[in-house]
């Protein structure tokens, strides 16, 4: 297993969950960025929030699979995980 591409898919995870953060609450929120993560996370929303961005890695894990990048797709794979501790956690 190639850990640099492991790297990759693991970026490419963390990524997309922050573009997916980004653009939920600039589209269905009527606050910036900055002070839609702050509201959400007064309001005890944050992991919620941080829930909803993860559904763009479900496109990436896809794509990489499609393109036969398991390694890559494991690396979105331990993102999400990591994802999902730091959710817990916070």
């Amino acid at each position: 297993m190639n850990k640099l591409e492991l790297f990759y898919g693991w970026t490419i995870g963390i990524t997309m969950s922050i573009l997916g953060c980004f653009l939920f609450v600039t589209f269905f929120t009527d606050f910036d960025f900055k002070t839609g993560i702050q509201i959400l996370k007064a309001e005890g929303k944050l992991g919620k929030l941080i829930t909803i961005g993860t559904i763009l890695d479900l496109v990436a894990f896809a794509v990489l699979l499609k393109l036969n990048k398991e390694t890559m797709a494991r690396g979105v794979i331990l993102a999400v995980i990591c994802i999902a501790i730091f959710t817990i956690f916070a």
